[in-house]
């Protein structure tokens, strides 16, 4: 079984002329520490693991089995911002542990994991202590022989300090402290942000090609087909990383990996003039199958949130009935199995060669004339094409009488404002402010669209929902107002959506998207 632990340190490197190390300044001058206690020496023994292209050192990574300390066993880091990574660990074993295996599938894959470099450290451990004995820090001198595993590696030693913030302490003031008195000593610190990183550098057997040095090949800089191809390879970046923290339930995993396969499956359609349709729409159907699988739970607990919202607000005297319980037997039946879904699609083949075939579409990628174009002639075209999209499925939308076809028209302008927005958005860093600023009212567009879509999902599930309460004997008059709630925000949303348009189609916005 696995658990994690939230790491929150600072590194601090020696180099050899400096014959006084252990001679560390005294710390118990930085604010909040009062007394040091020396606890021993400890020996480690850690072998790291990588693909043979190393991919988990490319993305800051790290996996170890480590025998000695009071931690011994299997070691996951995953980086969270510099400085702090969460450690997940499982129990010392043979083999890898299949929770450890099963959060690195997305970056493994069907490849292997072999030994890359063996860190041997003799650790000298302090307590950094508060005046109520609490343990605020751990400092440690460790003393490394790095020796490399792979052909033609070779070994290094150096000396460094860790200092890592106790379980259950946050405040990374005592860190500054510490790190200000050790800087004042001639202490710098790290330039690697975990040893292994350092041990692979200098055992290397030859310069290494790593699985981020391959994203940068491909056309010339300022191209449109570099900036494009840049935000196809960040997005599916973000799906890879995104893996882990879905398996992991981190909040918001789910709804962020979604996103960013919308996103990739956009901008194939959007910038259809710089990589060809022909070799992306497949993988485009790829990418939704991902989406609406990962979009069960999420549709589900958007929903729910909405509904219980509605309920919150209503006065006591106007909740008729079990109306929470039924909301909560209904949300129940319908998550039921949910979650061992998710983690079963990113478990299986499709969504493994999914992967596989989005890497070798990058690679090589299927470039088209205009690729090799600046992007201030390709991207701006790209961007108002999606919003003529939009104008034309608005203006349909408009032009129809409320109801159900209505309904579908603005569900359908709904989705071309997202793609106009992802667009913007993609091509903000290369166009600058009126790119950026486009965007945001493609937004304001696309969320009052939203809204008027989910109220009418809402309504479907309201229908159910008093059918369900009716058939049990319940009242079904709370479903009934609340239908009549969201009917009049639909109707509100329809009434604002002229305006919203309005200013988003406002001329000199489009004008300055493609001034030179």
């Amino acid at each position: 079984m696995a658990d994690t632990k939230r790491e929150i340190e600072r590194k601090f490197e020696f180099t050899p002329s400096d014959g006084d190390l252990l001679r560390l300044p005294d710390l118990t001058r930085v604010p909040g520490i009062t007394d040091i206690v020396d606890k021993g020496v400890v020996h480690l023994d850690a072998v790291y693991y990588d693909t043979p292209d190393l991919r988990l050192d490319a993305d800051s990574l790290t996996l170890r089995r480590r025998t000695g300390g009071a931690d011994a066993g299997w070691h996951l880091k995953f980086p969270v911002t510099a400085g702090i990574r969460d450690e997940i660990r499982a129990p010392l074993s043979d083999r890898l542990p299949p929770a450890l295996a099963a959060l690195l599938r997305s970056r493994v894959r069907d490849g292997e994991l072999l030994p890359v470099v063996r860190l041997l450290s003799s650790r000298d451990v302090r307590h950094l202590l508060a005046d109520d004995h609490t343990l605020l820090a751990e400092l440690s001198i460790d003393t490394v022989r790095a020796e490399g595993l792979r052909d033609g590696a070779s070994s290094t030693t150096w000396t460094e300090i860790e200092v890592e913030l106790a379980d259950g302490i946050d405040d990374e003031s005592i860190l500054d402290g510490v790190e200000k008195r050790l800087r004042k000593a001639g202490i710098r610190p790290s330039t690697s942000s975990s040893k292994v990183a350092r041990a692979l550098r200098e055992t290397a057997p030859k310069p290494r090609r790593t699985a981020k040095d391959a994203k940068n090949t491909g056309p010339a800089e300022g191209t449109a087909g570099a900036h494009v191809l840049g935000y196809l390879r960040a997005q599916r970046d973000a799906i890879i990383a995104l893996d882990p923290a879905v398996r992991r339930e981190l909040p918001d995993s789910v709804h962020q990996m979604r996103v960013a396969t919308r996103r990739l499956r956009s901008a194939f359609k959007s910038y259809s003039k710089v990589v060809d349709r022909a070799a992306t729409d497949p993988v485009g159907e790829e990418l939704k199958w991902l989406a609406a699988e990962l979009g069960v739970d999420r549709d589900q607990e958007v929903l729910t949130e909405r509904l219980r919202t509605r309920i919150d607000a209503l006065p006591r005297t106007l909740l008729l009935g079990p109306v929470r319980g039924r909301l909560r037997i209904w949300t129940v039946a319908r998550r039921t199995g949910s979650r061992r879904r998710t983690v079963a699609v990113l478990d299986g083949k499709r969504y493994l060669a999914l992967l596989g075939t989005l890497d070798t579409l990058l690679a090589a990628p299927p470039l088209l004339p205009a690729a090799e174009r600046p992007v201030a002639d390709v991207l701006p075209r790209a961007v108002l094409k999606d919003y003529d999209r939009l104008a034309g499925r608005v203006h349909t939308a408009l032009g129809l009488a409320p109801g159900h076809e209505r309904d579908l028209a603005l569900h359908e302008a709904r989705k071309a404002a997202k793609r106009a927005r992802y667009a913007a958005e993609a091509a903000a860093p290369a166009l600058g402010k009126p790119a950026g600023k486009f965007a945001k009212r493609m937004k304001a567009v696309q969320n009052v669209l939203g809204d008027h879509q989910d109220s009418v999902v809402a309504r479907d599930a309201l229908r159910t929902l008093a059918a369900q309460a009716h058939a049990a004997g319940e009242s079904a008059f709370t479903w009934g107002l609340l239908y009549g709630q969201e009917e009049a925000t639909a109707e509100r949303r329809e009434r604002e959506l002229p305006e919203v348009w309005a200013r988003a189609s406002a001329p000199k916005l489009r004008e300055r998207l493609t001034a030179p």
